[in-house]
């Protein structure tokens, strides 16, 4: 089972008067969940993981759009990091795909596929799926099925965050950052309604919040 980082449900968090939060989203959020040190540090790790395991094999990145793109971009750069000055290096091209199951707070049980239809490109290669967070589980499942059937050689899936919710299908990613409480989390391009990726922190989400920004 992969290693992770456990957030626990009777967690509080953090008081945001401790972290520097945009103005315009103070009144917004409960708390700061995790800290972006603390993030950085934990996805540095994941990168030292990934190399040790899949080192000395050219390695198709597949980033998971929008809410995976700041997680992707520093998972990335310590790989980079780690290629330049480690005898064990990873040589890495990257994708990009989107993946639409919410509607407001609520994952929904329809998962939309944009750009699907370039996923033939990656029959025989070797593929690293980077993830924001996987919740229910269904959509990676759903995005790995659709993978299978173009016939990769290797795939592996690293997910920032994991929930724990009954909802979920039992699904596990390969790598895992933080197992996280079933509660709605945003910032560090985590989004509620396209609002809140411009946060440094993860955070948690007030309930007044999802009124407000609701569509």
């Amino acid at each position: 089972m992969a290693a992770f980082l456990e957030i626990s449900d009777d967690s509080k968090g953090h008081e945001l008067s401790l972290f520097c939060v945009p103005k315009h989203y103070e009144e917004d959020l409960d708390s700061v969940i995790i800290p972006n040190g603390l993030i950085k540090d934990r996805t540095e790790r994941l990168a030292r993981d990934i190399v040790r395991d899949m080192g000395g094999h050219h390695i198709v990145a597949l980033c998971v759009l929008k809410g995976g793109y700041k997680f992707f971009a520093d998972l990335m750069d310590y790989i980079k990091t780690l290629n330049q000055n480690s005898d064990k290096s990873v040589p890495m091209t990257v994708d990009f795909i989107r993946l639409k199951s919410y509607s407001n707070d609520q994952s929904t049980n329809c998962v939309k596929v944009i750009g699907g239809d370039e996923l033939s490109a990656l029959s025989g290669k070797n593929v690293l799926i980077v993830e924001d967070i996987v919740e229910t589980g269904r959509t990676m499942e759903t995005l790995l099925k659709l993978l299978n059937e173009c016939n990769p050689k290797m795939v592996k899936v690293v997910s920032l965050l994991v929930k724990r919710t009954p909802r979920s299908s039992g699904y596990r990613p390969d790598y895992i950052g933080f197992e996280v409480p079933d509660k709605f989390l945003v910032g560090y391009a985590l989004d509620y309604n396209e609002y809140f990726r411009d946060l440094s922190h993860i955070c948690i989400l007030s309930d007044s919040a999802k009124e407000k920004y609701k569509v």
